[in-house]
């Protein structure tokens, strides 16, 4: 059952879209294996034909071994879920802006260890102890722009609340007194610092951030349906919209106050355009291997064991730029997951092994993280 909401940024012209058909998703050559069999029991487990879904795509050794789409991207017009249908990446969107960032870094308009002041003359005091390497690693302190919001709304509901950009964020930022812990000393997992670095992105180009990906990214690559979405602005076609279960009833819930920020969770892709992004982390299309090598090297801080703060699968957290980097049964791993309101994501890399599953869900009562590591495991089981 669906209780329809509201689409607060939803498509203009909802009604053609409703008469647009599904185009099938392409059945992998592995189909007939019986390692393709165990991967899709996986996912047909815990999805159905009539509710939301997801999309997921297995890579070995630069080839798609298998790709698939389960259930349904709108459940207003009844279309499926396939390679084309495009999810909000939530938090994996950070490691799109790390890389433009880098990009910057690469060609001599900013420096790892600049001071945000020198970025924002007018930010406050306590910014010239922060790096860009602080905002893009997590260790700047910066205040939850969330936990802010939650302070000036109060009492209100998430519907009452009007969307934050990140342009908001670094107003919210340069209203605060001081952070967290001293920059560089600690870990903590930071929305303001990537809303902060998309301005940064911003103001070092001279282009809107969302432009700045499209440009030297997005279109490079050819992910021609990947867009930083910004209402009234652009749009995202063959859209999925985010769900959640309330005691069987799906519910819409597909947009927040914190749904508009880009640089910290805005992107929308399809497994498709992700594939093109595998590759070019692969083959080093954008950076070089040199260049890239600070986005896989973990943080490092004046902390024991003891003091060392834990990451979300519970062991001691190891974070690059926009990618974390704990390994994974003894395998090399380049992982990120993301959750918001209607949909989870995740992108688990092996890069040693040549493995790559991504996952994209729009809905919240899944873990595609913990799904796509089953599915690692049917690769390491047969080692």
């Amino acid at each position: 059952m669906l209780m329809n909401l509201p689409r607060n940024g939803s498509l203009v012209g909802a009604a053609l879209l409703c008469c647009a058909l599904a185009l099938p998703l392409q059945i992998p050559s592995a189909r007939s294996s019986g390692l393709a069999r165990r991967i899709n029991a996986i996912f047909a487990a815990v999805t159905s034909k009539d509710a939301p879904g997801l999309a997921v795509v297995v890579r070995k050794d630069g080839h798609t071994v298998f790709k698939r789409g389960y259930g349904l991207r709108d459940l207003r017009c009844h279309l499926s879920i396939n390679g084309h249908t495009n999810f909000r990446l939530a938090s994996c969107t950070k490691q799109f802006t790390a890389m433009a960032v880098m990009l910057l870094v690469h060609e001599g308009k900013l420096r790892y260890d600049e001071p945000l002041t020198r970025i924002f003359p007018h930010f406050p005091s306590y910014g010239r102890k922060i790096t860009i390497r602080n905002l893009l690693n997590h260790t700047s302190g910066l205040v939850s722009y969330e936990d802010v919001m939650d302070k000036m709304y109060a009492g209100r509901s998430w519907e009452q609340i009007p969307q934050i950009h990140d342009a908001g964020v670094l107003a919210l930022m340069e209203k605060q007194k001081g952070t967290k812990f001293p920059p560089g000393t600690y870990w903590e997992y930071s929305n303001s610092g990537y809303c902060v670095l998309a301005m940064v992105v911003q103001k070092v180009s001279g282009m809107p951030f969302a432009e700045f990906l499209r440009r030297r990214i997005f279109q490079p690559l050819h992910m021609t349906t990947t867009v930083a979405y910004e209402y009234g602005k652009n749009h995202v076609i063959d859209r999925a919209y985010g769900y959640t279960n309330d005691a069987g009833m799906w519910l819409e819930t597909d947009q927040s106050p914190t749904s508009a920020t880009l640089g910290d969770g805005g992107v929308y892709s399809s497994v498709d355009d992700l594939i093109k992004w595998d590759n070019a982390l692969r083959d080093h299309t954008l950076l070089s291997a040199r260049a890239f090598r600070p986005a896989i090297t973990p943080v490092s801080l004046p902390l024991t064991a003891a003091e060392w703060p834990r990451g979300p699968d519970g062991q001691p957290v190891k974070y690059g730029f926009g990618w974390f980097l704990n390994p994974y049964r003894g395998h090399r791993r380049m992982w990120h997951y993301g959750s918001s309101i209607g949909f989870h994501t995740a992108i688990e890399r092996f890069p040693g092994d040549g493995l790559t599953i991504i996952v994209l869900c729009n809905r919240t009562d899944l873990d595609p993280a913990a799904l796509a590591l089953k599915v690692a495991n049917l690769f390491f089981a047969r080692e």
